[in-house]
């Protein structure tokens, strides 16, 4: 009986650390010097067995991931305090720190349920500016410490946080024999939590989610050619959308959720389609004798980005879906695509190569200042945060596939490399509620 618990022990000991190890891992690059210090004190806890997280440490590498806030070391604290007459602000104020977080998490009277309470203190005018208790499980511990982080980055930077969303990928690992596994992926945004929510032996491509962020619409060659499919996220149910002879990619959700718009070859050319996923109605929106591809709805719906090669090469065009009007937004370099709009529409994101070498860059609509934001040399796919600060993008380091990410300003960047397989094709999801 005591080897039998002593091998299930084991056997639940590997499939942890194998889990650890297919998560994406953040591996922070470059940071801000003049992001906001924050001490954010270990929460204190009145229970028995151990918790499942440190919920100060997620909140603490949610907000430095941000590159805005920066928190104190754990080894440079003074003291641990867990409520306000335990606070000795003259320490946090020789430590130079602004602000200060605490905490308590305690038992409820269901035995299931835990009772997280967090402050945020001013330091130098030695008040509470936010503060409340929440609930959750263990299970949830990680979910309400990325809600703790959002509250905290709004009411410090004004910006809704984005650490309570998720970020879909493709992995592609090579197998024992020959063959390459391809998987569509879902996890925190900061990788922690992954779930596979497709495996297949062909290749998988375009992620893309709907604005309530419940379905996940991608290509799939399964068939031997490729395919549009919409997929529920969290009850696996899908179904195939398109199944036209030739190309059939690129798949870009409206604001309403109401339509999607792909890239399809069915009447000879690769041309952008409006398929209305009520009715399955498709109409088609360009006529052109080039290829175009990759379109990206503005948040309004009113304006649609696309990569067209009508000039010669890739580069970005933008159409009013009111009038039809077409024009070309990019005119530096012979390589520009792929772009992302900012959710305030002012900006877009896109890949622009320049002297061979492929960047993340970022343009400004209304003086079409374009600047380079990323310093790796094969960069590819931008997905743009929905509050607007960071952007996620693949890119490519010997023969491996990673994610990489940058802020906006090109200040703070990190990577989230997998240690199973190429990570390709990120996409950003809508805020979750």
């Amino acid at each position: 009986m005591i080897v039998r618990q002593w091998i299930m022990a084991v056997v639940v000991m590997l499939l942890s650390v194998q889990q650890a190890i297919a998560e994406l891992t953040i591996e922070i690059t470059q940071g801000n010097d003049k992001a906001t210090p924050v001490a954010i004190v270990p929460f204190s806890w009145q229970g028995n067995a151990a918790l499942q997280e440190d919920i100060a440490r997620i909140v603490s590498d949610d907000l430095e991931r941000s590159g805005l806030i920066k928190p104190l070391a754990r080894t440079e604290m003074l003291s641990l305090p867990s409520e306000r007459k335990e606070i000795f602000f003259r320490d946090w104020s020789l430590l130079k720190q602004e602000y200060l977080l605490i905490g308590q998490v305690k038992p409820t009277s269901d035995p299931t349920v835990l009772s997280i309470r967090y402050e945020l203190y001013d330091v130098v005018r030695q008040a509470r500016v936010l503060g409340e208790i929440i609930k959750g499980t263990q299970d949830e511990l990680r979910s309400r410490a990325h809600y703790i982080s959002d509250k905290i980055f709004e009411e410090l930077t004004g910006l809704r946080g984005a650490f309570s969303t998720k970020i879909a990928y493709i992995t592609a690992d090579r197998q024992s024999n020959g063959k390459t596994r391809y998987q569509l992926k879902v996890s925190d945004a900061d990788g922690r939590r992954e779930k596979t929510i497709l495996t297949s032996q062909q290749p998988l491509l375009s992620p893309s989610w709907s604005p309530d962020a419940k379905y996940l619409a991608y290509v799939s060659f399964e068939k031997g050619r490729p395919g549009i499919y919409l997929q529920n996220v969290y009850t696996g149910k899908r179904r195939q959308l398109t199944a036209f002879k030739g190309l059939n990619g690129a798949p870009s959700w409206s604001p309403d959720g109401n339509k999607l718009v792909v890239t399809l070859s069915k009447d000879g050319n690769p041309e952008l389609y409006e398929i209305n996923l009520q009715t399955n109605k498709v109409r088609r929106l360009t006529r052109h004798y080039s290829i175009e591809t990759e379109a990206e709805w503005s948040s309004d719906g009113k304006r649609m980005l696309f990569t067209s090669s009508r000039a010669g090469g890739p580069q970005i065009y933008e159409m009013n879906l009111e009038t039809g009007e077409e024009k070309r937004l990019t005119f530096d370099g012979n390589y520009n695509a792929r772009a992302r709009y900012s959710p305030d529409g002012k900006e877009i994101y896109f890949v622009h190569q320049k002297d061979g070498i492929f960047h993340i860059a970022a343009q400004e609509l209304s003086t079409n200042r374009m600047r380079i934001l990323t310093q790796t040399p094969l960069d590819e796919s931008p997905s743009v945060s929905p509050n607007g600060s960071m952007l996620i993008y693949a890119t490519q380091e010997g023969r491996s596939g990673y994610l990489g990410a940058v802020s906006i300003d090109g200040q703070v960047r990190y990577r989230l490399p997998s240690q199973l397989g190429d990570v390709r094709e990120p996409a950003w999801s809508p805020f979750l509620n």
